[in-house]
């Protein structure tokens, strides 16, 4: 039996679950949300409908397990790949073990849904030399003092040497560095918080950008890095001048992300443990940190194919 009418049900709930509770990155809550809306606006009949407005109950009631797999299998058809039939299918499980929690469903459809395995690929990964080149680059722009470029150059050194995420980068908060201890505190996906270590030119640069901050930033902001009109730094503006600065090192065209990738691969590479590396990274998994090894595999396959006489 439900626990709530209908009428007071509407996906902000849902949101406000996934973003207090779940603690999920914003990211993650609007693909979640517009998976969840894509189904039920489906199911409505017009597809970004204002779902507030329809009984959103007894349409949830109506939901089986064969009518999830049915639209999975629709979105297949679409043209949809893997990754994301697999993201799709995390979502409804995701939102259906709400909806029975609060007593929206007697039933959970999706307890049974099982993902499709996504396609392995390999996260991108710069060379040692590429990297060096291209913090190389940020490093001689940094100094001309300009307090952008200062910014960026502490914002890359910090991504490579400590393999954080690009969201995790913009929310750090000014008492967040402890530069006695050259470690960082970063409060990563879920909410979890983790300590992980930062190489001397990172602390350097981040130093180097705290002294001409207050060039930037505007008002009292609590964050360590700001935008460029002293407010809050948008993921984007790290993007794109990630790209710009690819181009004038001459290495490959990278995002944020392949920062991570190649502190991992990198720290594998030297011989660090896979325990030590999923520390670092903040995961949860295990085997989300193994596909690193693939990558070191790949190298050393392509090594040898090109060094050893008999390959």
């Amino acid at each position: 039996m439900r626990l709530w009418h209908a009428r007071d049900v509407n996906l902000a709930d849902y949101h406000a679950y996934l973003r207090d509770q779940r603690g999920l990155a914003a990211h993650t809550q609007r693909a979640y949300l517009a998976d969840v809306r894509t189904l039920l606006g489906a199911l409505h009949g017009e597809e970004g409908s204002d779902l507030r407005q329809a009984d959103l109950g007894d349409l949830l009631e109506a939901i089986t397990t064969r009518t999830l797999r049915t639209h999975l299998a629709d979105l297949a058809a679409r043209g949809h790949k893997r990754a994301s039939l697999a993201r799709h299918s995390a979502a409804l499980r995701h939102f259906f073990s709400w909806a029975h929690h609060v007593g929206l469903v007697e039933t959970n459809p999706a307890a049974r849904l099982q993902a499709p395995r996504a396609d392995v690929t390999l996260p991108t990964v710069l060379r040692v030399d590429e990297v060096a080149r291209l913090l190389e680059c940020a490093e001689s722009e940094a100094a001309t003092g300009e307090p952008i470029a200062v910014r960026d150059l502490a914002i890359f050194e910090l991504m490579y040497a400590s393999g954080l995420r690009i969201s995790e980068v913009c929310a750090l908060q000014q008492g967040a560095i402890d530069f006695d201890r050259a470690v960082v505190r970063v409060r990563g996906k879920g909410n979890k918080t983790r300590i992980v270590p930062i190489g001397k030119p990172a602390l350097e640069a981040i130093q180097r950008w705290q002294a001409c901050r207050a060039e930037v930033v505007k008002g009292e902001r609590d964050e360590l890095f700001v935008g460029v009109r002293g407010g809050r730094l948008d993921p984007r503006t790290i993007r794109a001048a990630l790209h710009r600065l690819a181009a004038r090192a001459g290495v490959r065209d990278i995002a944020p992300h392949a920062l991570r990738h190649s502190a991992a691969t990198h720290v594998l590479d030297g011989g660090a443990d896979l325990r030590s590396v999923q520390e670092l990274l903040g995961h949860s998994s295990l085997s989300t940190t193994q596909r690193y090894t693939h990558v070191t595999q790949e190298r050393l396959r392509a090594a040898f194919n090109q060094a050893h006489p008999r390959a």
